[in-house]
């Protein structure tokens, strides 16, 4: 007898179990199942423009606070130069005013060796900041300052005596003018030296704050 004939293979059914359409066989795939994440299925934001927007921190990340702020410059060479030249025309103004009052008065006045020294010290810590060179500078050109004021006025009280200038006591007899202040320098001279060093140390360091 001959052996009964098997029928032929049955077509395969597409992936998934679903009907080919239009000869896709994977068009009626259904879409994955959720995955749990809300944002899943969220889009980008749309650019701004910003490359760094994204990485950008809010205000109040991090702690809160704002931005550092840039640390202030500090002063160099050239805020202690301006610091002295400031002091160096005090000096010259001081003097001024301090021969002028001796020449006026005939005496020496210890408040106004002391404003000559608070005036040296006061400019050259305002203009030239925190540097510590600049209050030894101070003192040193407050002495000078008081040193040309005593000067002043031993030439002014010259003139009231004798037939000759200011400038000419100064520039042509030199030498006897500074001999004359020697025989009036005393103690109190010399205490006047030292209170305006002092306020001119004092001032240039309270100035700079």
């Amino acid at each position: 007898m001959s052996q009964p004939v098997q029928p032929p293979n049955p077509p395969q059914q597409p992936y998934g179990g679903g009907q080919p359409t239009d000869g896709n066989p994977y068009a009626a795939q259904q879409p994955p199942a959720p995955t749990g994440n809300p944002y899943a299925g969220q889009q980008p934001s749309a650019p701004t423009g910003n490359p760094f927007a994204g990485g950008q921190q809010q205000p109040g990340q991090f702690g809160g606070g704002a931005p550092f702020a840039p640390a202030a410059p500090a002063r160099g060479g050239s805020g202690l130069g301006l610091g002295v030249l400031a002091a160096f025309v005090a000096a010259l103004v001081g003097a001024g005013v301090y021969g002028g009052i001796i020449g006026a008065t005939e005496h020496q006045i210890g408040y106004a060796a002391v404003g000559v020294g608070f005036l040296v010290g006061f400019a050259g810590g305002k203009v030239g900041g925190r540097n510590p060179a600049l209050p030894v500078i101070g003192a040193i050109l407050a002495l000078i300052g008081v040193y040309g004021g005593q000067l002043l006025g031993e030439a002014i009280i010259a003139t009231k005596s004798a037939p000759v200038t200011v400038t000419e006591i100064f520039f042509e007899h030199f030498s006897l003018l500074n001999e004359a202040w020697k025989a009036d320098t005393n103690a109190i001279s010399i205490l006047f030296f030292a209170i305006a060093a002092a306020a001119a140390f004092s001032s240039a360091k309270k100035a700079a704050h």
